[in-house]
């Protein structure tokens, strides 16, 4: 190489240095490690960027309190993301309200049953703050004589794991007391924005956006860039508090999220929504 194009070398190498870089901006706002450019990663569906956020959230959920199943779905490339806890049983909590207007919804739809103003009243009570009166009046007037004709369809919404508990009401199966997985959230979520048809989506997906400020956290703290919506799920049972979210995050809902996090006494309600807000952060925080 000629002598007189080491200068010109010299500044370029320099200018680069100086610039920054998209990646390290993602990893200053979140805190997750950004993939370099040029990095090899798998070939997992998700970029490199995403997989090192996946990373970080392990390394985040090992230092709180109780166990914590997470799964994060591609609607776009068809590809997921779940740790070792999303098969665990873990209390629904009020997540299950979701399925229950899912449910209202068809049955409505096919002629089954006829919804009034009220009974839609209740449902944007359920969706909107999760109004457990709310839950308890549609649960009522339309379980059934035997109070299983929601739990016998929530498996085509993709509850297959969802198990009712005896032993904890006078009604059984009630929505109050069940349990599913973290990977049935995640296709409860894929079924509301896949299946579900647009009238009904649109309202559903308008709801979740615009949830009250009890269900602000979870899946909520993809940030207001992400344009997330979430239905949350906080309940005290006998092994003790569980604080669960399933929503969806980014233009046109091309992310999914859900999170479920069952304390074991090792924590309360503050530590738990903190979890699930943080491990939103980490995931979805500068991407938009």
């Amino acid at each position: 190489m000629p002598r007189r194009s080491l200068p010109v070398l010299l500044v370029a190498l320099l200018v680069l240095a100086a610039c920054g870089s998209p990646e390290a901006e993602s990893e200053a706002a979140t805190g997750a490690p950004a993939a370099r450019a040029g990095a090899a990663c798998p070939d997992t569906g998700f970029d490199c960027d995403f997989q090192a956020r996946f990373t970080k959230v392990e390394e985040y959920v090992k230092t709180r309190p109780g166990t914590v199943g997470i799964v994060v779905r591609d609607r776009q490339t068809g590809a997921v993301w779940h740790n070792d806890h999303s098969a665990d049983l873990v209390w629904t909590a009020s997540t299950i309200k979701l399925a229950m207007v899912v449910d209202l919804f068809r049955r409505d739809r096919e002629g089954e049953i006829s919804l009034t103003d009220d009974d839609r009243d209740l449902v944007r009570a359920m969706l909107h703050s999760s109004d457990d009166h709310a839950a308890d009046e549609l649960w009522h007037r339309y379980s059934g004589a035997d109070h299983r004709a929601f739990n016998d369809s929530f498996a085509s919404y993709g509850l297959t794991s969802l198990a009712p508990q005896e032993g904890y009401s006078d009604t059984f199966p009630y929505w109050g007391f069940q349990k599913c997985t973290t990977e049935d959230l995640d296709r409860l979520m894929t079924h509301v924005l896949t299946e579900v048809p647009a009238e009904d989506r649109a309202l559903l997906v308008e709801e979740m956006r615009e949830v009250g400020p009890e269900q602000q956290w979870g899946v909520w703290g993809a940030g207001p860039a992400a344009t997330p919506g979430n239905k949350d799920g906080w309940s005290e049972e006998d092994t003790g508090w569980v604080m669960n979210s399933v929503g969806f995050v980014g233009p046109g809902e091309r992310y999914t999220l859900a999170v479920m996090n069952d304390l074991h006494r090792q924590g309360g309600y503050q530590e738990g929504r903190d979890t699930d807000t943080r491990i939103a952060e980490l995931l979805f925080g500068g991407r938009f």
